[in-house]
């Protein structure tokens, strides 16, 4: 019965994390999704705004658009939520043993959630790949006929020979030499868009939005794209982690210790004050979750504008031959941060904040929610 009791516990408890995470994740995507763009987005001396970026996604996409990869964003945040807090529970766990009170101090979960978020960034990091390869896909413009298609695929020309087009019998025996789709292919744009190297020219990588899906990125850029920004990603979530747990427990030991005020006679131990509302709790999450959004924001924009660059597997090969160097500081190498970007840092730092503040709130509110019914 003990046995039954628990796997009953064990599956409510289950069941109460993946739907909170479910709807933080549905409710925020939107936010992410145009965080995502204004970031990747911005160039040394042209930057997308807000209201340019919604406009772009509504005449391409829709606002459906904005939804894009929410798939992979759920899978993403499961993975990584229960990353973070199994982590952060199994050291807290380890840190009150043996302790007369049963909680723990903020400089231990600020230990705990560094190593918590340096778990969860390998746990979500191919996932957050591909979720970002499908947000960068709503806001391209297709191409409408065949003619632009060999104009975007012959950029010297069209720079040289303004408004020319390329003779269709020259263009159907290039793409007939350079690879194995036929000439006389009735859907020759849509053929193209499998084809990358053909369709934008030789010597330029094709676009993130054209390399989207898992067997493309596999096959183009091999198993270990899948973790292309793990370093900016484990700097992130060390940073947020920290600063998430810590300022949650400090917040949550204020709470406990104002409320202990109008106990009498005063209590004795934490133990004895009893749990803070959900609410307040819930609170406390949010804010804690916008707090570290905008301490670990410049490595997040590091994370998404390495992940949006496609790398050929010989490119990566030669690379790790050469014994390439990257650029910039020790700092910039360590965490993988282009010096090329250190004026880009900050884009879309509001809108990350907003999307983790509300995430958070969302989340253990949501679970609350659950578990009262549930239990």
């Amino acid at each position: 019965m003990g046995d039954l009791l628990k796997d009953h516990m064990f599956a409510s408890h289950a069941i109460a994390v993946g739907s909170a995470v479910a709807v933080a994740t549905s409710l925020t995507h939107p936010l992410d999704t145009l965080k995502t763009l204004v970031q990747v987005g911005a160039g040394p001396k042209y930057q997308l705004g807000l209201s340019q970026v919604v406009e772009r996604v509504k005449s391409v996409s829709g606002i459906s658009g904005l939804y894009s990869g929410l798939g992979w964003s759920t899978i993403a945040r499961v993975s990584g939520i229960g990353a973070r807090f199994g982590i952060y529970e199994v050291l807290s766990a380890f840190y009150k043993d043996g302790r007369e009170d049963n909680y723990v101090y903020v400089s231990e979960a600020l230990l705990a959630g560094i190593a918590a978020g340096a778990v969860e960034s390998i746990a979500c990091t191919p996932f957050e790949l591909l979720k970002l390869r499908k947000q960068v896909s709503v806001s391209r413009l297709k191409a409408a006929t065949s003619g632009n298609v060999m104009q975007e695929s012959t950029p010297l020309i069209s720079r040289l020979l303004p408004g020319y087009t390329p003779d269709m019998k020259a263009w159907s025996n290039t793409v007939g030499l350079l690879s194995t789709l036929s000439p006389k292919s009735p859907n020759m744009v849509g053929k193209l868009e499998q084809y990358p190297w053909t369709l934008t020219g030789s010597g330029r990588p094709p676009l993130a939005s054209d390399v989207k899906r898992p067997s493309s990125i596999i096959s183009l850029e091999g198993w270990s794209a899948l973790w292309r920004g793990l370093r900016p990603g484990v700097a992130r979530d060390c940073v947020f982690g920290g600063v998430f747990f810590s300022t949650w427990q400090f917040i949550h030991i204020a709470m406990l210790n104002w409320k202990a005020i109008d106990i009498k006679p005063p209590p004795r131990s934490i133990e004895e004050v009893g749990p803070v509302s959900p609410l307040a709790s819930s609170l406390a999450a949010g804010f804690s979750g916008t707090v570290a959004a905008a301490a670990s924001h410049s490595f997040d924009t590091a994370k998404s504008r390495s992940q949006c660059i496609v790398i050929p597997k010989y490119i990566t090969m030669e690379r790790k031959l050469l014994r390439w160097k990257p650029p910039g500081i020790w700092l910039e190498r360590v965490t993988g941060m282009s010096p090329a970007d250190r004026n880009l840092m900050f884009r879309g730092i509001w809108l990350r904040m907003a999307r983790n503040g509300i995430a958070s709130f969302a989340l253990v509110g949501c679970y609350f929610f659950a578990v009262d019914h549930l239990l």
